[in-house]
């Protein structure tokens, strides 16, 4: 399930000495599972801070407790510790911590919506910008609702035509159109104002 290294172990037992707390342990969680957001949560915990239906992995010389909702966006996840002239970096690589994209029998609605969470709105947001769902109409038409940066934007045609509709029928079979839905003269912080009329 998650492969902690020897020398990630001798790391984390080295501080768990220096604490000389007893009972303490690591305690290991998912953060936004499922989601472009999502990320790892790893911190010291003694068994009064646990939630009671943590998965308990035996280490030498402590325990690492797996948050029991993260455990199958953490399995196969590595934990190592790598030293160096300047000190430690401690990594861990979760490859399923984001999910898996749903399969071609999901529904049209999920499948758009993982697009949507995982590519778009990431790209999105490196201007303050992000999509939400409205609906998909039984014909395929993806209705959407810009927010943020992309509210007001005077690129957002360029960007919906260009990037997330081709985007979405390219990667989504099913998806015919995608519309907006947003009144952009209501936009308070554009990333690009639109030109006045």
């Amino acid at each position: 399930m998650i492969q902690i290294s020897d020398n990630a172990q001798a790391h984390f037992r080295k501080l768990i000495e220096r604490e000389a707390l007893p009972g303490l342990g690591v305690r290991l969680a998912a953060v936004h599972p499922g989601t472009a957001k999502a990320d790892v949560r790893l911190e010291f915990a003694e068994p009064g801070d646990l939630h009671g239906d943590e998965w308990a992995i035996d280490c030498e010389g402590f325990t690492l407790w797996l948050d029991a909702d993260s455990a199958p966006f953490l399995d196969g996840a590595q934990i190592d510790y790598e030293s160096r002239a300047t000190g430690g970096q401690l990594q861990i690589r979760a490859p399923r911590i984001k999910g898996d994209a749903p399969p071609e029998s999901a529904s049209l609605v999920e499948r758009v919506r993982w697009l949507i969470e995982h590519e778009v709105n990431p790209q999105l947001a490196q201007h303050r910008g992000h999509v939400s769902l409205q609906e998909v109409t039984a014909e395929g038409v993806v209705v959407l609702r810009f927010g943020g940066g992309c509210h007001g934007c005077g690129m957002v045609d360029v960007t919906l035509k260009q990037g997330i509709e081709r985007s979405l029928m390219d990667k989504v079979p099913g998806v015919t159109a995608v519309r907006d839905a947003t009144d952009h003269d209501t936009g308070t912080a554009p990333y690009m104002p639109r030109n006045a009329d």
